[in-house]
């Protein structure tokens, strides 16, 4: 696609109804483009924050260590907002995990327009309060949860962001590796493997392939995440 035609699409993804032109035309100023292939990495977090838009694909926003050690912090969809911070005391790359192309602003001009239109705010800080509460799961599943419970929330996650009726089921196509799920979730492959295999013998789901995951049970995976349920 044309970059006209990816910012089309963050505008009419991202911007309110009404927006200004004159708005739209200074975001537009300031926007720019990348894309990458599947592996590669479009850009690295360098002396100031960006605000990066997924277009299209999906990509994955890791953390760098010392020692070379890595975390997937976080997997981004086309429609998604991604804030790739500046070199701190971590490093971050956003990863391409499929084909995909982005349009990226520096984070202080983004926020700095975003100013001008009330509607932007509200659009902005949605999206911020439900990356919060994302990080939140996240932190509660790293520090508490065995390694069924971290997949099990994993897939019900994907499933609210990516999944799509199937067949009396939820279809998850996820774009991730087995290694990237395990990154995310501090585990190994083999563990991975390993509770994938014991969640579709206790008939939750089943696996198509190395991407495809049909969930069955959503209940039954949400008590395999150690959800909390209302009593009756």
């Amino acid at each position: 696609m044309t970059f006209p035609d990816l910012f089309e699409r963050f505008s009419m993804t991202i911007l309110p109804l009404g927006t200004s032109d004159a708005t739209h035309l200074r975001f537009q100023a300031v926007a720019r483009y990348a894309s990458a292939r599947a592996g590669d990495a479009p850009f690295t977090g360098n002396g100031s924050d960006q605000i990066a838009f997924v277009a299209s694909g999906s990509t994955k926003l890791v953390a760098h260590a010392s020692g070379g050690r890595e975390q997937v912090v976080a997997f981004h969809f086309a429609g998604d907002l991604v804030s790739v911070p500046a070199r701190a005391a971590h490093a971050y790359t956003l990863c391409a995990l499929e084909d995909c192309e982005l349009i990226y602003f520096p984070a202080e001009e983004f926020y700095k327009l975003a100013r001008f239109e009330a509607g932007m705010v509200d659009e902005v800080l949605e999206r911020v309060m439900k990356a919060l509460a994302r990080c939140r799961e996240k932190t509660i599943t790293l520090g508490r949860k065995n390694a069924q419970e971290r997949l099990a929330n994993f897939l019900l996650t994907m499933d609210e962001r990516i999944g799509a009726d199937n067949d009396g089921g939820r279809l998850l196509d996820l774009p991730m590796s087995r290694r990237d799920v395990a990154d995310s979730l501090g585990l190994t492959i083999e563990t991975v493997s390993r509770q994938f295999g014991e969640l579709r013998d206790a008939g939750l789901l089943e696996t198509m392939g190395r991407s495809k995951v049909m969930l069955l049970d959503l209940q039954g995976l949400a008590a395999r995440a150690g959800h909390l349920f209302e009593p009756a």
